[in-house]
């Protein structure tokens, strides 16, 4: 555990566990939302199609996470409009959007002066020790929001994520809530970006997501096992990478792997006990 001695040592081991707390938090939450409402693709979509804002911005000399954050947002804008106004089907509107926004990327990157591979390298498959004072605080309020959110709003979320036509009967103005959701979920994978990179970063949202779902199909209680498992898997992974000198990227997917087997053989066993317990009365 050399990380919890050396982390009040160092200010990036900080920010690297603070991101990775944050991220576990917020990556739970929306990730349910991701998961339930089965827009997994449009999630990877936006993922990588935000490579373009960062291409851009690096390019521009911009902050890169700021490029990012605005091509991340007007993809999924323009995603949700087509497919909501029917001009093309979802998973094509993705798939167009996922290679153009990677080979804009890829272009502006390559004519930025003093690039390296290093600095794709970073972006595809995170840097957590390269994170910010100013990407903390940024991460930290936007994680306090969407707990805030996840709080007051859980029911008109789970009713658009399950079953949009009860929830325009509820008064929901669907329409409005999508492009807003969509958005924040755009948010959510800019700013986790550094900590999981664009290539993994789906990982973060689905797996705790579908662990949970392994254990409760309650909405709020996926949601808060979600954030839980997504943010121990995230700590872990960290202190992993940390003492064995690997990837942090790498060992929070395996360890958010064995989580998920760990839940499915867990339901498994329950299932198999109670179908016993139903036979034998």
């Amino acid at each position: 555990m050399e990380l919890f001695t050396d982390i009040f040592e160092y200010q990036y081991l900080m920010n690297a566990f603070l991101a990775a707390i944050f991220a576990g938090i917020v990556c739970g939450i929306v990730g349910t939302y991701v998961v339930a409402r089965r827009m997994v693709f449009l999630c990877g979509g936006i993922t990588h199609a935000s490579f373009g804002g960062l291409g851009i911005a690096l390019w521009a000399g911009f902050n890169p996470i700021g490029g990012a954050m605005i091509f991340a947002i007007l993809s999924a804008m323009g995603i949700e409009w087509a497919s909501d106004k029917g001009h093309i089907r979802e998973d094509s509107a993705i798939g167009i959007i996922w290679s153009i926004g990677m080979a804009i990327g890829a272009l502006f990157m390559s004519l930025t002066p003093g690039y390296t591979s290093g600095d794709l390298a970073s972006y595809m498959f995170g840097s957590i020790v390269t994170v910010t004072n100013e990407d903390i605080i940024l991460l930290g309020i936007f994680t306090a929001l969407c707990v805030i959110g996840a709080v007051l709003w859980w029911r008109p979320v789970m009713y658009l994520a399950f079953d949009r036509d009860f929830a325009m009967s509820q008064g929901i103005a669907t329409r409005t809530a999508s492009y807003f959701l969509t958005a924040i979920v755009a948010i959510t994978i800019v700013l986790a970006i550094r900590i999981m990179g664009i290539v993994l970063l789906l990982s973060l949202f689905t797996i705790p997501a579908v662990a949970a779902n392994s254990l409760t199909k309650s909405y709020p209680r996926i949601t808060l096992w979600a954030a839980i498992i997504a943010t121990v898997g995230a700590v872990a992974g960290l202190v992993a990478s940390y003492n064995w000198e690997v990837p942090p990227g790498t060992c929070i997917i395996f360890i958010l792997t064995l989580v998920l087997i760990a839940a499915k053989l867990l339901s498994l066993h329950l299932k198999t006990r109670l179908n016993a317990s139903e036979n034998h009365t």
